[in-house]
């Protein structure tokens, strides 16, 4: 096992190399190139051929975190009790490879890991020795595309009114909303809410499954449809209790997001839409979307009898990304809102700890959070989500750095608790070369639920710094 393991990692950098290695001996004759787009260059291409519509282009990226957590009442960690917790960790590290020999087809591949902390991040396990924190590196996307009415004319290098790609494999041309299908390395706050993806790392890999998609344009109207297979998942309903996600039956899901752009035109060459184009492009978007799986949640009303129950989540949202004031303060303000309705049976409720670093303190004897320990928190259920986040390009004065100051709203309201609850994000990214190089500074506050009422007794904060390289 670990020669095999050793030989594929060997293997994968070997194939990365040679990729590198091919693009600079080709810059002479095919031609290297970093592709210039809305928010400056985008990635290495290769042109395959003179007219560059067969070419090879490859993005690598990283985003390092170190925060400080105010945890769940009642949490250890490494067996410590501790109220804040300095914490360090590698949010996000992919290599993404995608291309196309002829203009009627498009293959992507993207690998990497996430969420690796000095706590956590795959593995046997965080022993004594300090042994399993090391995280399996995985493929992210995998499929073939067919282009059979291009998004560009690739006589005039203009976009086409009406444009058809179809495609199979493991992807995310999601649906519900704009957020459903962000990309990480253009997000507007330091990261997604997460709830964003309603199946998140339940009945999908990371927001991905296997399945087949069409995506395009009918005028300025953009649509994305997929029809999907959810990995399994088998957990089991206590008695009178609420819905968990347990799909018996496993039946195809169906996604769909339809947005009517109103000025300029996204870019949707691979699935992931930009949360800003840094003023180069004016983007008034409204869109609408849904999800819709059979038997994707399980209850057990009485004692060996058990329903199945549908998920769906409806989403409907607005974007505004415009360029203001005066050209040469080159300025942007940026809105996105969405509201979420989510039906996943009765009482579900779920929640999440991105890079959770605590574990159970046995000695503690006041109230404890029903989120759990660490920074865990309520992420999705049945119910209502409504968030919203807005920046601001600061003007120009530097050539070298630019200043975003951004807010983000939350407020939730599940049918499993007595009360909604509100967070919000306060943050500001410095900016380098577009977004290749980028600081953000965070600072965020959660509600916490206690088990007796059900309702909020509670907020904790949290600190974060993340830097972001990508090229």
């Amino acid at each position: 096992m670990l020669y095999t393991e050793t030989m594929n990692r060997k293997q994968l950098l070997l194939a990365i190399l040679l990729l590198c290695s091919c693009s600079i001996s080709a810059q002479d004759s095919t031609g290297i190139s970093r592709k210039e787009t809305s928010g400056g260059y985008n990635g290495i291409r290769l042109k395959l051929d003179e007219s560059g519509q067969s070419y090879l282009r490859m993005n690598i990226w990283t985003q390092f975190w170190l925060r400080t957590i105010e945890n769940n009442p009642g949490t250890a960690v490494n067996k410590h009790p501790e109220d804040w917790t300095l914490d360090a960790g590698m949010r996000r590290m992919r290599i993404q490879i995608f291309g196309q020999v002829s203009p009627r087809f498009l293959l992507m591949l993207q690998l990497g890991s996430n969420n690796q902390s000095f706590a956590s991040g795959g593995g046997s396990g965080s022993g004594a020795t300090g042994t399993g924190k090391r995280p399996p590196i995985y493929f992210h996307d995998a499929y073939g595309q067919f282009i059979l009415a291009p998004e560009v004319n690739p006589e005039t290098k203009k976009a086409n009114r009406y444009s058809l790609s179809i495609g199979a494999g493991l992807h995310c041309w999601n649906g519900v909303s704009r957020l459903t299908n962000a990309s990480t390395i253009h997000l507007l706050t330091a990261d997604a809410p997460i709830f964003n993806w309603p199946t998140i790392e339940m009945a999908d890999q990371i927001t991905r499954m296997f399945g087949v998609f069409a995506k395009g344009n009918l005028g300025k109207l953009g649509y994305r449809i997929s029809v999907n297979k959810p990995f399994m998942t088998s957990q089991t309903p206590v008695v009178g209790g609420p819905a968990v996600d347990n799909n018996r039956g496993n039946i195809a899901s169906v996604n769909g997001y339809f947005s009517y752009q109103f000025l300029d035109r996204d870019e949707v060459t691979t699935p992931f839409l930009s949360a800003s184009y840094y003023g180069k492009k004016k983007v008034l978007n409204v869109g609408a979307g849904v999800l819709y799986s059979p038997n994707s949640t399980m209850t057990q009303p009485v004692a060996g009898v058990f329903e199945s129950h549908s998920m769906l989540s409806l989403g409907a949202d607005v974007f505004c990304d415009l360029p203001v004031g005066k050209k040469e303060k080159d300025m942007t303000y940026t809105l996105y809102s969405v509201f979420y309705y989510s039906d996943f049976g009765k009482d579900y409720l779920r929640t999440t700890a991105v890079m959770n670093p605590g574990m159970i303190d046995t000695t503690y004897t006041g109230v404890r959070a029903m989120e759990g320990v660490g920074n865990s928190r309520f992420l999705l259920g049945t119910g209502e989500i409504w968030y919203t986040q807005t920046a601001w390009m600061l003007p120009k004065w530097s050539s070298k750095v630019r200043f975003q100051p951004y807010a983000a709203y939350t407020w939730k309201k599940f049918m499993a608790l007595n009360q909604p609850g509100q967070s919000y994000n306060l943050g500001i990214n410095l900016l380098f070369e577009g977004n290749h190089a980028r600081i953000s500074l965070d600072y965020g506050s959660r509600p916490l639920y206690s088990a007796l009422d059900k309702k909020v007794f509670k907020r904790a904060g949290e600190f974060l710094i993340m830097t972001q390289f990508w090229l």
